[in-house]
């Protein structure tokens, strides 16, 4: 009789991770995996941790404590020149994009294999054309980022992203300021070149809806900590407050809309605050 075969070691993976900026503790003892293939979103409300994760991800933060791996190498561990070797190997979708203004879009997607490649410059360019062919911008390749709308600039922004082929992909916020059509565009080629590409992607964002459509896992942050996690259907049908507040949008719940403060009938009446 032949054993199961071993489930696979994670692409990425934090353990008891703490983190602060000087005495203000911002991650307590988050555990989170991501494995190949996985479109992985970590949410919650504004300044809770989210786009600290991604920093320490990429390494450009260390823990204060627990352990950071990708694939299987500790963050902490590596040295200048192993660290760089492995973040050629991830791409980065800055929120808004992030583009260089005085470059064209075929510059702006060169930009990476010019930096970290000696190929010709004939394959870069198929390479770029390809790469814009992936997002719908083909055509746009002689524009400025300043001739282009809010999510073209996006798409041009993750066909830089994807350039090198990358191993992980790392998105903060990829749905900011969208309009509806840009932001579906946007939620499905993060989907599908995941997929092309046979990467991983960890993804911060607010966007709920359109990220339980092609998400496999969802991490929620609050107060530092993940209070909750699971699949698309499984946060559909949470019975956890927060999540439920969270992913319908309510005003009070664990999240409270009040900010603490005494009784209104004390304040009233000419009595001070």
């Amino acid at each position: 009789m032949s054993l199961p075969p071993e489930p696979s070691a994670p692409l990425v993976s934090l353990r008891d991770v703490r983190f602060a900026y000087g005495e203000r503790e911002v991650l307590r003892g988050i555990d989170l995996s991501v494995h190949r293939g996985q479109v992985v979103a970590i949410m919650g409300g504004s300044g809770c941790g989210k786009t600290t994760l991604l920093r320490l991800i990429g390494g450009q933060l260390r823990a204060s404590s627990g352990t950071v791996e990708v694939e299987g190498r500790n963050m902490a561990s590596l040295s200048g020149g192993e660290l760089y070797a492995l973040r050629r190997r991830m791409g980065m979708l800055f929120q808004f994009g992030a583009l260089f203004t005085d470059m064209s879009v075929f510059d702006n997607v060169a930009f990476p294999m010019r930096e970290h490649t000696s190929l010709p410059a004939g394959m870069i360019r198929d390479l770029v054309m390809m790469k814009l062919q992936a997002v719908g911008l083909r055509g746009a390749a002689t524009l400025s980022p300043g001739e282009l709308s809010g999510g073209m600039a996006r798409r041009v922004a993750l066909a830089r992203a994807v350039a090198l082929d990358p191993m992980l992909i790392l998105y903060d916020e990829p749905f900011a300021g969208l309009d509806p059509i840009s932001l579906g565009i946007i939620g499905q080629l993060i989907r599908r070149l995941n997929d092309a590409l046979g990467a991983s992607s960890v993804m911060v964002t607010h966007d709920v809806h359109e990220s339980l459509e092609i998400v496999d896992y969802i991490y929620f942050v609050s107060d530092g900590r993940i209070v909750a996690r699971g699949t698309p259907d499984e946060i559909r049908a949470s019975g956890d407050p927060f999540v439920h507040q969270f992913v319908n949008a309510e005003a009070d719940g664990p999240v409270p809309f009040h900010y603490p403060a005494p009784p209104i009938d004390s304040l009233l009446g000419g009595r001070g605050v």
